[in-house]
């Protein structure tokens, strides 16, 4: 009986890890620029970020690099993208 729900709990314990790497496969590429939005209708860029950036707030974008390097559009002082992206500011 015990080897029973021991065989059980490791082939549950298997299937999880099965799964969890079939999720890590599946997950998309982190993009590369992102732009924080604004709250509202008219949602306005507020910052920029890199892409994974734990700063960046929930309504957000994946922007090109050519968008990310758009006047007005402040840079996330946690991850520099001005940095990366090669402006001196």
């Amino acid at each position: 009986m015990w080897v029973d729900r021991i065989d059980e709990a490791i082939a549950a314990a298997e299937q999880r890890e099965k799964e969890r790497q079939q999720g890590e496969e599946r997950r998309p590429p982190t993009p590369d620029w992102i732009v924080e939005l604004s709250i509202g209708g008219g949602a306005r860029p507020i910052e920029v970020h890199v892409g994974g950036c734990y700063a960046a707030g929930k309504r957000q974008r994946v922007i090109s690099r050519e968008q990310a390097l758009a006047d007005g559009i402040r840079a996330c002082i946690h991850c520099r993208p001005d940095t990366e992206l090669g402006v001196l500011g």
